[in-house]
């Protein structure tokens, strides 16, 4: 399934040429989410990764754990990562989502944005493991952040949107492949926010750097 549609639980279509996005500000109520922020935030075996830039190796600017099934091995900017086990809340988060949206998700990239300088560079999820039309639940819980679009072949800003805690946003269809996405630097925000990603991974289309 490549292509969302609004439902009555509360995802709307936002308006981004060829693109299928889709949001719900409050898909979890503010004490679920309080609940499950703390929850994630003890589980998490959080580390701060190491990715390949330009030939060199630098820490990536957020705390962050690869989770998943056993063969959802991921390769994110030259390098490879093995899944961490499931934690209770993340196995919980993947259940809701599948009596939601009827989708199965066999991995999740957990992102902790301790304050406002930590970041996401522009990037597309475009790896040859994710397939040639994603799905991806992004999930917020915490502080409000700036997630941010532009177009791939001529660079221009195109979309901001606020997410907050508890919101869902759903990327699906030519998303990946017309635009990149962001997460900016906001030095006036001091309160941590956690990301959930869940994804599909093939595992047969894994490419070893």
């Amino acid at each position: 399934m490549t292509e969302l549609r609004p439902s009555a639980e509360g995802l709307r279509e936002l308006p981004l040429a060829g693109a299928s996005l889709l949001l719900d500000e409050h898909a979890w109520p503010t004490a679920r989410a309080d609940a499950l922020f703390a929850a994630l935030q003890a589980e998490i075996p959080w580390q701060t990764l190491r990715l390949r830039i330009f030939g060199r190796e630098v820490d990536a600017p957020r705390l962050a754990c690869w989770i998943g099934d056993a063969d959802a091995v991921y390769t994110y900017s030259r390098t490879r990562f093995e899944p961490q086990p499931w934690t209770p809340s993340t196995r919980r988060l993947r259940r809701e989502l599948h009596a939601r949206l009827g989708m199965d998700f066999n991995s999740v990239l957990a992102n902790l944005y301790r304050d406002g300088r930590d970041s996401m560079g522009w990037h597309s999820d475009d790896e040859p493991e994710l397939g040639n039309e994603p799905v991806i639940a992004s999930l917020s819980f915490g502080a409000t952040r700036s997630f941010q679009l532009r177009t791939r072949n001529t660079p221009r800003k195109t979309l901001t949107l606020e997410l907050g805690h508890g919101s869902l946003l759903m990327m699906a269809g030519r998303t990946q492949a017309l635009y990149q996405h962001a997460l900016p630097r906001r030095m006036r925000v001091t309160a941590p926010r956690i990301n959930l990603t869940f994804r599909q991974i093939n595992p047969r289309q894994h490419r070893v750097p």
